[in-house]
């Protein structure tokens, strides 16, 4: 009688020669974007597997998109794939990219391919979202780009991460900088209630509108501080520690509104300046989403910061106007108002910590 593991070794022998053309036959699952700034031009190029393009195109067996005739046949098809799976915009405005030349390059199992990007390609903020192969999990595109023929910029897309944007040198590149920095410190503030809870609450027991101005600018210019340092990585405390901290921020200010109807000390300019540089951490972990464009950093810092105090006078002056009426006709509905609000504030800033630390 022949032993078990015998058997199954005999079997293991004749099963791997099988196996042997369709492991060797699958790509490392990589593709190659490259795009080339000169002179207000992009143009570009796309190095993909032949595996993932057969695959996609129906074409078997897929080395034969390495002979030339084949893969101009296909041009079309390729031209529709990368329609719906390479998309590129200039200042938010789409480019079409067109399929001019294909060249097979038999050593890397691969198509080279030469596109005419169509559009307003003299732009300032290039946007790229690339999926070319969702069918492998896997997959990856390593994008290169190039200005004036300087590697200004490497990173890799995949399922996961299918965007970037690039900021072109020069004024264009500039003014785009600045008006999405700003439009993003504006939509920030009105997006994120812990803020907008926090600056409601310097605000309930009134005063001039220039002394509210002062304390909210107080708190700008302390979160501008850890904003600019966490952002430049020199000082980045976890999220976990930042985000119940906040919280906290709000539940201190909510009592400290209680309590200044006993001690009569407005202290609010001070906790403003102070808890400002807890919230500036948090403003920091939205803004590394948008991707800081190092060739104009400071500027992005500026206009990220600039917007943020756009929507705070916004908010200063809006709950300020609607306060300062409450108060000139009913004072007493007014301080209850102030006494009410604290309340919910301290609710708010509680339940958003124990959110924060349980659940986060």
């Amino acid at each position: 009688m022949i032993h078990p593991n015998l058997n199954r070794a005999v079997l293991a022998l004749l099963i791997l020669p099988a196996l042997a053309p369709v492991v060797q036959a699958h790509p490392t699952p990589f593709s190659y974007l490259d795009l080339r700034i000169n002179d207000g031009r992009i143009e570009a190029t796309l190095v993909a597997h032949v595996v993932d393009l057969g695959h996609e195109l129906n074409v078997t067996p897929p080395e034969s998109l390495l002979e030339s005739a084949v893969a101009q046949s296909k041009k079309d098809q390729i031209q529709s794939l990368l329609r719906s799976r390479l998309l590129l915009s200039a200042d938010g405005q789409s480019i079409d990219p067109v399929v001019v030349q294909l060249d097979p390059l038999p050593d890397r199992q691969a198509l080279s391919l030469e596109l005419r990007l169509q559009g307003n390609t003299s732009a300032g903020a290039i946007g790229i979202n690339c999926l070319l192969f969702p069918y492998d999990p896997l997959h990856q595109t390593f994008l290169n780009i190039y200005e004036n023929d300087k590697l200004v910029r490497q990173e890799i897309l995949d399922r996961n991460h299918q965007t970037a944007t690039w900021f072109t040198g020069g004024e264009q590149g500039l003014i785009a900088v600045v008006k999405k920095f700003t439009v993003a410190g504006i939509r920030h503030i009105f997006t994120g209630p812990d803020h907008v809870l926090f600056i409601v609450r310097l605000l309930l027991l009134g005063g001039s509108l220039r002394r509210l101005l002062g304390i909210v600018t107080a708190f700008t210019i302390a979160h501008s501080i850890t904003l600019s340092l966490a952002a430049l990585d020199i000082v980045s405390p976890p999220a976990r520690l930042i985000e119940p901290a906040i919280a906290l921020s709000i539940v201190y200010v909510g009592v400290d509104n209680l309590m200044v109807g006993k001690t009569g000390r407005d202290l609010r300019a001070w906790i403003a300046f102070f808890f400002g540089f807890v919230h500036g951490f948090g403003f920091a972990a939205v803004l590394k989403e948008f991707g800081l464009p190092r060739s104009a950093l400071g500027w992005s810092l500026f206009s990220f910061n600039f917007g943020v105090e756009i929507g705070q006078a916004c908010i200063v002056v809006v709950v300020a106007s609607l306060l300062a009426a409450l108060r000139s006709r009913h004072e007493m509905v007014s301080r209850r108002v102030s006494q009410v609000g604290s309340v919910l504030v301290i609710l708010a800033g509680g339940y958003w910590f124990i959110e924060r630390v349980l659940v986060k």
